[in-house]
């Protein structure tokens, strides 16, 4: 109990840092963000409506700095993360509810599928040395290697086309309406499937290198001989002795992968232009889109910490040595 509550507070202060942080990005840039709004206005903007500008983005200058730090606190306690200037008067929230599921379906899926593929082939190619599976190291290695995007173009070149089943781009076709209807959870799945396998090849080919490699270390340990020496069946010796072991380090790197899955991979959905969070956060980027920008850095951070306190939560069942510290 005591080791969790200290990495709790040390991710509540994490959070805040992040928060702080996020609270002096528009304020520490070169300029004045709402500036670029009024200059979409082309200058037709009265003294009065400019100054509600200022005070409705938090940067009223009458206000101190503090007065607008906490009047931002309580913004993000109400789940207010302001207005977008590309989409004005649209709020941000609204914006990153739109573009969140597309990235968790996505990105989520195709995180956990890989993972679970990867460490169970990286067990088998690190316990049975020299057979079949570990002959798929040389080609996973290149794999592992190849960043998402450069499949994603790869995939593009060779799989889609005028007449083919794979789309190039887009999260659905043109013209349908999101909805829950069968035609276009189709369409959604139809558009996913180049997008998700560029993911999933170069992130399965990660796990199975990582849990390979820990396989082979593990192998060599005392607890493994004895194991071995008691007549246990090898099958268990495997699993409940050298791959729960193994898996460890990789429990730390997948919580990562899930925090980043908010996030997406940002390259991949730029590339098939899917309808993401980090397509968004390009788009932002572009446009100069600060309220935009901050929501989507905020929610990405914050899931990472998340995803962090609870790969603490698992060390705590999978390892006994972190429960006795604890």
């Amino acid at each position: 109990m005591k080791y969790l509550l200290q990495r709790l507070g040390f991710y509540l202060f994490t959070a805040w840092a992040a928060v702080t942080i996020n609270f002096f990005i528009p304020r520490l840039i070169p300029g004045d963000p709402v500036q670029s709004l009024i200059a979409k206005a082309q200058g037709q903007l009265s003294s009065d409506a400019i100054a509600s500008l200022y005070v409705l983005f938090g940067l009223n200058k009458d206000d101190s700095i503090f007065e607008q730090y906490f009047d931002y606190w309580a913004q993000l306690l109400r789940g207010d993360l302001g207005l977008s200037f590309t989409f004005f008067p649209t709020p941000v929230s609204e914006l990153i509810g739109q573009s969140l599921p597309w990235t968790v379906i996505l990105v989520g899926i195709t995180t956990v599928v890989g993972f679970l593929i990867g460490t169970s082939l990286g067990v088998l190619a690190g316990w049975r040395r020299g057979s079949w599976v570990d002959a798929l190291l040389p080609v996973t290695t290149f794999l592992s290697s190849v960043p998402y995007f450069w499949l994603g173009l790869i995939a593009i070149t060779l799989l889609a086309g005028p007449d083919s089943f794979f789309p190039a781009s887009g999260g659905y076709d043109p013209g349908m309406v999101p909805g829950w209807d069968g035609e276009f959870i189709g369409s959604a799945i139809q558009h996913s499937l180049l997008p998700a396998l560029t993911i999933l090849i170069s992130s399965m080919s990660s796990w199975i290198l990582g849990m390979r490699n820990m396989m082979v270390t593990v192998a060599s340990e005392d607890y493994i001989t004895v194991a071995h020496a008691k007549g246990l069946p090898e099958r268990r010796v495997m699993v409940s002795y050298a791959a729960r072991n193994a898996l460890l380090p990789s429990v730390s790197g997948f919580a990562l992968a899930l925090g980043f899955i908010v996030g997406g991979t940002l390259l991949v959905e730029i590339v098939f232009s899917y309808p993401g969070v980090g397509f968004s956060l390009f788009q932002a980027v572009g446009s100069k889109d600060y309220p935009l920008m901050q929501g989507i850095f905020l929610i990405i951070t914050l899931s990472v910490l998340v995803a962090n306190f609870f790969a603490d939560i698992a060390y705590l069942v999978l390892d006994p040595r972190t429960r006795r510290e604890a």
